[in-house]
């Protein structure tokens, strides 16, 4: 009889890097959202299941059990070659903790390797993480970082996670830059993938005295943030960053690398086309078709981003700290500098 592991059990587990845990779902549900920090190493590929869904739907459920049998046999070695190579205790589970993490972990174990499987599987997570969200009880202060679009915060952000502050990176999870360009290049997230990355970062922050985030509107890209955090950032007090256009216009470049993939900017830039004065669009239109892009993010900027962010701050009821800098290496040492400010005053309240 394999072993079973409860969801409390796995996710202590997890978080004390006692066990390593593997999806064995298709990399298509995979991508879809999973338990973060999982690693994927599929019973079948996207292809394989497609195919036994059909023959289960068009023959029978005793049909489809042996075709699975039969894909499976033939990669088992190499399956159970990846689980070894983990090179530690593993927990196996897969959506509802049925027949494939069962059999993952039957044929693991039967080859020396330590496993167990999640009971119910994902969909228990996934209950699990809207619960959490819903009853969150969120402590920490917040010190939220604005500022007008190409003026580095999530750089910045990035440099002072890397120097072991408190950062939760809305963007990356959503896998979107809050902005109509906002998805180009990147992966969008869907809600569940979104909510799991946050409370992954919440629970390891939660005694944290505060936490750095970026002033998001509430939805970004795909997905929406909780309302406990968007009303704790709504009131919570702002730094907002005053960089010059050129080193804005400059962030973008290098952000977006435009020139790579002009024809999507050429579609994102059609969507807001009609909110810009006539002429101005006109010639927005004609710098993206040359591939003049510096010119067209600088005209984007004064014509469409800009008033439009001080629209959105205006309505915001936290504190507001203006942070005046010429280049991004002095925005980041006076961003720093306001943070550990901020973290003095948070420590002492906590």
């Amino acid at each position: 009889m394999t072993r079973e592991i409860s969801l409390n059990d796995l996710m202590d587990a997890h978080e004390h890097n006692e066990r390593i845990l593997v999806d064995v779902r298709s990399p298509g549900e995979f991508e879809e959202g999973s338990i973060p920090g999982s690693v994927n190493i599929p019973i079948f590929d996207n292809e394989e299941r497609a195919e036994i869904g059909t023959i289960y739907k068009q023959v029978g459920q005793e049909a489809a059990k042996e075709r699975g049998l039969e894909i499976f046999a033939a990669k088992l070695p190499a399956f159970v070659k990846q689980f070894k190579a983990l090179g530690g205790p593993v927990s196996v589970f897969c959506w509802r903790g049925g027949m494939r993490s069962k059999t993952a972990a039957t044929m693991t174990e039967l080859m020396g390797v330590d496993v167990n499987r999640l009971t119910g599987g994902i969909r228990t997570y996934r209950q699990w993480v809207v619960k959490s969200l819903e009853d969150y009880e969120f402590k920490p202060e917040l010190l939220v970082l604005n500022g007008y679009t190409g003026s580095g915060k999530t750089v910045i952000l990035n440099q002072l996670k890397e120097e072991g502050y408190p950062v939760i990176d809305l963007e990356q999870m959503a896998g979107h830059r809050g902005s109509v360009f906002g998805q180009i290049g990147l992966n969008p997230s869907n809600q569940k993938k979104f909510d799991s990355l946050l409370i992954t970062e919440l629970r390891k922050l939660k005694d944290s005295p505060y936490i750095l985030i970026e002033g998001e509107s509430r939805r970004i890209g795909r997905v929406h943030m909780p309302e406990f955090l968007h009303q704790k950032k709504e009131k919570a007090p702002q730094l907002f960053l005053d960089l010059p256009a050129d080193v804005r216009v400059q962030n973008i470049l290098e952000d977006y690398q435009p020139d790579d993939v002009p024809e999507q900017f050429m579609e994102a830039f059609g969507k807001i086309e009609r909110r810009i004065h006539t002429p101005i669009s006109r010639e927005i239109r004609q710098f993206l078709t040359n591939g003049e892009f510096r010119e067209a993010f600088r005209l984007l900027l004064v014509h469409y981003y800009d008033p439009r962010y001080e629209h959105a701050i205006s309505s915001q009821d936290g504190s507001h700290t203006f942070i005046k800098a010429e280049s991004m290496d002095e925005a980041y040492e006076k961003v720093k500098e306001a943070a550990d400010s901020f973290r003095y005053s948070a420590s002492r309240q906590h």
